[in-house]
């Protein structure tokens, strides 16, 4: 892998895991298109690498909110009374969405690992990505803020969190989705999506970590990894900021059409 690849896939890394349009679609997607193929001990460690950058990019821009909410959190339990405040609540919120997403992982783990290899399958939900986000669009009420949130709205966002699991659904687009139908507004619903994510990706950041320690000659690709975790450091920050900017003024049909004519551009590619 060069110092030009380890960029560019820290870029669609940065972009894609927090812009409804599927990390792990493009992660596959992209170096077929462009013919690259790495090393299988680079690779992984790579994935991983670039993965924590964007957790790291998360927590930075949600740093104030998180600090908030674990301080209440802690002291709801203190006081024993669970939901003390509206921060409280939503600490509690969060781990009951992480609940279904981490059960799928562990009962489905073979079944997903098999569809990381196809890039067809990656295009086939990349359409089902499009799906959900039109289906959000067009069912959704848009109405209610985080402060309205229930715990049954989380539950229901960690459901769809966990569709996620499979390459081609898009994790924020997925979550987003279940928020919107369940009549969140966009802005909402895309922040908690964020927040949300965070357990998931401590979680399976610190597993695929434990893996990584194993991999052989890892400190030679050194150069690669830091530019490919810094890259997805930046760029993920950013692209969490221009989201949720950009959805208090406009609707998430663009995405959607955009993951549509991806992945048919895809399946014909791959028939052609």
């Amino acid at each position: 892998m060069s110092l030009f690849e380890a960029v560019i896939l820290g870029i669609v890394q940065g972009l894609t895991e927090f812009l409804p349009i599927s990390s792990s679609a493009h992660l596959v997607i992209v170096p077929a298109l462009f013919g690259w193929t790495f090393d299988p001990q680079v690779v992984f460690p790579f994935d991983v690498i670039v993965q924590v950058g964007t957790l790291v990019a998360v927590i930075i821009y949600f740093w104030k909110d998180l600090r908030k909410i674990l301080f209440a959190w802690f002291r709801a339990i203190q006081h024993r009374n669970l939901f003390e405040t509206q921060d409280a609540r939503l600490g509690w919120f969060i781990l009951l969405a992480t609940l279904p997403a981490g059960i799928a992982g562990v009962a489905i783990k073979s079944l997903v690992e098999s569809a990381f290899h196809s890039v067809s399958a990656t295009a086939f939900f990349l359409l089902g990505t499009a799906a959900l986000l039109f289906l959000g669009e067009g069912l959704g009420k848009h109405t209610r803020s985080l402060a309205q949130m229930s715990a049954r709205d989380a539950i229901i966002m960690g459901l769809f969190q966990a569709l996620a699991l499979f390459p081609g659904i898009s994790r924020s687009g997925a979550t987003i989705t279940g928020g919107l139908l369940r009549g969140l507004d966009r802005s909402s619903a895309a922040r908690f999506s964020f927040l949300m994510s965070i357990p998931i990706m401590l979680a399976a950041g610190g597993l695929e970590g434990l893996h990584l320690l194993g991999q052989p000659d890892l400190w030679a690709y050194t150069l690669q990894l830091l530019t490919g975790f810094l890259t997805a450091v930046g760029v993920g920050y950013a692209s969490i900021h221009w989201l949720l900017g950009h959805l208090q003024r406009h609707s998430l049909k663009g995405f959607a059409l955009y993951c549509f004519i991806l992945g048919m551009g895809v399946l014909l590619w791959q028939v052609f």
